[in-house]
């Protein structure tokens, strides 16, 4: 499952590095809860909870079904 996490986080990438952001995948557990370390603007953004929620979790969620929540990394 973490390769095809991987794939799908490189298809979302472009559209976060054209706003100065970029995502790092951080581990994917067995019971489907990814975790994500977004970075550059992303890190700081006052809406990087919506990017993750509504765009990363959302696109996750549909191309990988195991696929639970995604969660910021500490």
């Amino acid at each position: 499952m973490k390769e095809k996490v991987q794939e799908v986080l490189e298809m979302i990438r472009p559209s976060l590095q054209a706003d100065g952001g970029d995502v790092e995948l951080v581990d994917v557990t067995e019971e489907g809860i990814v975790k994500v370390r977004l970075t550059g603007h992303c890190a700081g953004c006052p809406m990087s909870t919506m990017t993750l929620k509504n765009g990363i979790e959302r696109i996750l969620k549909q191309e990988v079904p195991e696929v639970k929540e995604v969660v910021q990394a500490d």
